[in-house]
């Protein structure tokens, strides 16, 4: 569940430098999250939606567009705007990207799973490997994305992946 007011203030007199509100399915509850960290508050608040499909404008299982998403969190306040979990693979994240994108002025945040979720004996497991994972992220960065990482399923080696394909791509460390 998101964060309410009470725990933001709580959180806030404690010393965080900021708030990452994720794997939201409903942008009415991210709304409400959001609300609860900037009112009365100055601290940066990243909103991270979970999207169940990059068709049809991107779409969380609630029904809501990227645009719409990224519209609203933007009026709202939100320091950035992104996307982790969900059913994506990176690349579809992407897509998705690139839609709150042209949809906001804010910074895009890309943390996708290490593929698409699957079930297998009652567990649920992410075989997508390191490499195509990064090549994944180079095209969430490709679409607009300024802060990458890696959410379920992702383990150091998919990290260092990312990080070397930075490194040979953009001369990054």
């Amino acid at each position: 569940m998101p964060i309410n007011k009470e725990q933001a203030e709580i959180l806030a007199e404690a010393g965080v430098d900021g708030f990452i509100v994720e794997t939201v399915f409903d942008l009415r509850e991210a709304l409400c999250a959001l609300r609860a960290c900037k009112d009365n508050l100055s601290l940066a608040v990243i909103v991270s939606i979970a999207f169940a499909t990059e068709e049809k404008g991107g779409r969380t299982m609630m029904g809501n567009s990227a645009e719409d998403c990224a519209k609203k969190l933007t009026d709202g306040g939100a320091d950035v705007i992104g996307t982790n979990c969900g059913d994506l693979d990176p690349a579809q994240m992407a897509v998705v990207v690139s839609i709150l994108k042209s949809a906001t002025t804010v910074p895009i945040l890309a943390q996708p799973n290490a593929g698409k979720p699957k079930l297998v004996d009652d567990k649920t497991v992410f075989e997508m490997a390191p490499a195509p994972f990064a090549i994944g992220i180079a095209k969430c960065l490709d679409a607009g994305a300024a802060i990458v990482g890696g959410c379920c399923g992702t383990t150091p080696e998919h990290i260092r992946a990312v990080a070397d394909l930075l490194k040979n791509k953009w001369g990054t460390s």
